[in-house]
């Protein structure tokens, strides 16, 4: 008989595997409430990175030699693991990129500057962090497609009842949506706007960058066309991160970067591109980092993301109850069971870099900025927020700090 039991995690075990959190500051361990822009390392990814370049290192695909094959092996390793985690339909279509932000500026030339033109539409949404608006802004101005946006509701969702404007205002051609909200923790419909895309003829481009760290991504049941994710955000080291994209579009896109590993054969009069992946991945890659990004992964699937979902949702349903009795605090976004690990906030009068400034005298690390989101913070009527987000470390404990340490904020500044 199968179990139903709800999946748990114990982040006070898990708080041995990462260094950082065995260190005091002011006599404090950190109370690292920052995941949502990057991730701690644990050991486990750190060991497997050193022992790469101390065992396994030399560049890879190139050589015939047992050290290079090793090498080779451990990066497309990586890569079948990436394919795993995302379920891709064949490992040939995760492109590694030095980020999430690159995986969609790829998209955004390789694709958009063929397929776009006048009397085009791309529509993006209010929600998204800069890295799925500014290119698609820039390539539209380049080919004079139009730029749209899905508007919010004041709880921070999308108004999907707007889509049927949206589609007499042109050809819509692509739709770019995060999964998850870095800035509100929104979950988004990204099933249903992919439905949508692909009835008006529509490419569907997934920014997964906050999401794939946190719950599941099934590229195939998102109906998605390009997704994009990043290590750094998943436990994992900075400089990598993957995009996935179905193999008849990849096939059909012009090169993104130009150079080595990415052609089949060059002559003085043309030059001809390698298959699939290699035809995206020029020069030599950040192999080591995806040696580490497999590791990561590795790791948040031996703690499990059911686990991380259902741990995160029940710090955010804490941390919110508690904000929500304080009178001079808002919080930005929509109820707990529609949104992941983050909790954006303002303190009435005191701006966002000064409460994060008291907060890490008292040892609590949070963000204050607009997170990559202007246009959302423009919508919100508010230049910055306080952000609060929690991962697979986070402690309850960790809440009543942030929350006395609000109080502190506020007898200071207030």
């Amino acid at each position: 008989m199968a179990s139903t039991a709800t999946p748990t995690l114990d982040a006070h075990r898990l708080r041995a595997d990462f260094a950082v959190f065995e260190e005091l500051l002011d006599g404090k361990p950190v109370a690292y409430l920052d995941s949502a822009s990057s991730t701690q390392k644990p050991r486990q990814v750190l060991d497997r990175m050193r022992t790469f370049y101390e065992h396994e290192y030399a560049n890879v695909h190139r050589g015939v030699y047992r050290l290079s094959e090793r090498a080779t092996e451990g990066f497309e390793g990586a890569r079948r693991t990436v394919a795993g985690l995302l379920n891709a339909p064949s490992e040939r279509e995760v492109i590694f990129t030095r980020s999430a932000t690159e995986a969609i500026n790829l998209v955004a030339y390789a694709w958009g500057l063929d397929n776009l033109g006048p009397g085009d539409v791309v529509v993006v949404t209010e929600l998204e962090h800069h890295a799925n608006f500014v290119p698609w802004q820039f390539i539209a101005q380049r080919t004079g497609a139009s730029f749209r946006h899905i508007p919010i509701d004041d709880h921070g969702e999308l108004q999907l009842d707007a889509l049927d404007g949206l589609s007499r205002e042109g050809n819509i051609k692509v739709v770019a949506n995060n999964l998850v909200s870095n800035s509100l923790g929104t979950i988004n419909p990204v099933e249903t706007l992919a439905e949508w895309a692909h009835a008006q003829g529509a490419i569907m481009v997934v920014d997964a960058a906050q999401a794939a760290p946190h719950r599941v991504v099934d590229v195939q049941a998102l109906g998605a066309d390009f997704v994009a994710i990043s290590s750094h955000k998943l436990c994992g080291p900075s400089g990598v991160g993957a995009l996935w994209g179905r193999r008849e579009l990849l096939e059909a896109m012009s090169p993104f970067n130009l150079g080595g590993e990415m052609i089949r054969s060059v002559g003085l009069d043309r030059t001809t591109f390698n298959d699939l992946p290699h035809k995206f991945e020029a020069g030599t890659p950040a192999i080591a980092e995806a040696v580490g990004f497999g590791a990561a992964i590795d790791y948040v699937n031996d703690v499990g993301l059911e686990a991380i979902e259902r741990h995160e949702h029940l710090l955010v349903e804490q941390a919110m109850a508690a904000l929500d009795e304080i009178p001079w605090i808002r919080v930005f976004g929509p109820p707990p069971e529609r949104r992941a690990g983050i909790v954006s906030f303002d303190v009435e009068g005191i701006h966002p870099h000064d409460v994060a400034q008291i907060l890490d005298w008292e040892g609590v690390a949070v963000r204050a900025g607009h997170h990559c989101t202007q246009p959302l913070m423009t919508r919100l009527g508010v230049a910055a927020t306080t952000r609060a987000s929690f991962y697979l470390y986070s402690l309850p404990e960790e809440i009543d700090r942030l929350v006395a340490g609000l109080h502190k904020v506020k007898a200071s500044l207030g």
